[in-house]
């Protein structure tokens, strides 16, 4: 661990940082896909509307774009941001990019397989720190984000 890192909130002691997350995760789920679509429809007449054709694969790169930007840029998407959470690596550090694009790869391969998808809610509403398949591998969590003022 660098000088800077600390160990992640235990969720005995500390219930508040997991309090409400699955929810808020959901929540940030959605409001992420209404985002990622109105790029899409942004990005359309940049593909003479030719994007119609294959916009499902336009939604899959627009989102790993956007995921990949916005977690590494703030350990959140906009969407877990309005809802007030963050994601933490193992550390108890904010995502860097290597840990975003990881994240982001595992998240796309668990929406991939839903067999895997539904795992990763299972294990996001009965463990302790309410961490999806993804966070298991990776030991990240997402948790409540400290006030800003």
């Amino acid at each position: 661990m660098t000088a800077r890192s600390y160990i992640l909130p235990d969720p005995e002691t500390q219930p508040a940082f997991y309090a409400d997350v699955p929810p808020k995760r959901f929540l940030a789920w959605v409001i992420d896909g209404v985002l990622i679509g109105i790029l899409c429809v942004l990005i359309l007449p940049f593909t003479a509307f030719t994007g119609i054709f294959f916009f499902p694969f336009l939604f899959l790169v627009v989102g790993f774009i956007y995921r990949v930007l916005t977690l590494a840029g703030g350990s959140a998407t906009w969407g877990m941001r309005m809802v007030g959470i963050e994601f933490r690596a193992q550390t108890g550090d904010r995502f860097d990019l290597g840990a975003a694009i990881l994240h982001t790869l595992g998240y796309s391969i668990s929406i991939a397989m839903p067999l895997l998808q539904v795992i990763s809610i299972i294990l996001m509403l009965a463990s302790r720190r309410k961490q999806g398949l993804t966070d298991h591998f990776m030991g990240s969590v997402a948790i409540n984000r400290a006030a800003r003022f």
